[in-house]
């Protein structure tokens, strides 16, 4: 059995905001209907990149960060 491939065109753009040299973007995926976050460091160019499950996604839009800690210390445990 084959992990199905997500293709680049079944990630949507659902909201974007840029603040204090960071661009959050929310994302939806259409091929297995997940949500994520990146952070992008606009003077860098560097990308972070993080899942959220759906109903937290625009809590974890507007606090990016607390949504990572929250899942870093989730699998610490």
């Amino acid at each position: 059995m084959t992990t199905p491939t997500l293709t680049a065109s079944a990630r949507r753009e659902l909201a974007q905001r840029s603040n204090d040299g960071l661009e959050i973007t929310l994302y939806w995926n259409a091929d297995n209907n997940s949500t994520s976050i990146d952070i992008r460091h606009l003077a860098t160019d560097e990308i972070m990149n993080f899942p959220v499950p759906a109903d937290q996604a625009l809590d974890a839009f507007h606090h990016p960060f607390a949504h990572l800690a929250e899942q870093t210390a989730l699998a610490l445990e």
